[in-house]
């Protein structure tokens, strides 16, 4: 099975993580990472993202590992547009989170105007934090968590106890 996801990835954590063990579960992968001038675009809070460059490094010391312990081979490509790679017909399946749903939906939707078939779409739960919010890059980028949930910091700003 030929396996597609994307995202930006900055940074990975155990979120995307889930991600990417379903994903190599399934099949040979291709993720798709967003572009410097999509990764902007992307974003539901304004915060810095690191270059592409940077992200790609991370990512594939990530998807490295995944791809040795399920002997799958696997692909970075670059994203440019939300929809992306996977309206590309040598795809079987998209792995999603819950809020790329919708982007899934579009995906099909072009494939279906393309005459291909559309994707299985495999929607992957988030992770929570010890807090039992989601764990999301954002909260790390902010400090409130780590890229495992722990939380580093108490509401006030003081380091929590674990630290």
């Amino acid at each position: 099975m030929n396996v597609a996801l994307g995202g930006t990835f900055d940074p990975v954590h155990d979120g995307h993580r889930k991600l990417f063990e379903r994903a190599f579960e399934l099949g040979d992968v291709t993720v798709g990472l967003t572009s410097d001038e999509l990764a902007p675009k992307t974003r539901h809070v304004d915060r810095y993202v690191r270059s592409y460059d940077e992200r790609k490094r991370d990512l594939e010391a990530e998807l490295s590992r995944y791809a040795e312990e399920h002997d799958r081979e696997y692909e970075i490509r670059t994203l440019k547009e939300p929809t992306g790679i996977a309206v590309e017909p040598q795809f079987d399946c998209l792995i999603v989170s819950p809020e790329t749903v919708d982007v899934g939906k579009q995906i099909n939707d072009i494939r279906r105007d393309r005459d291909a078939d559309p994707l299985e779409m495999l929607v992957v739960p988030h992770e929570r934090a010890e807090d039992g919010e989601l764990i999301s890059s954002t909260r790390i980028v902010n400090g409130e968590i780590d890229e495992h949930g722990n939380l580093t910091a108490d509401r006030d700003g003081r380091p929590s106890r674990s630290e």
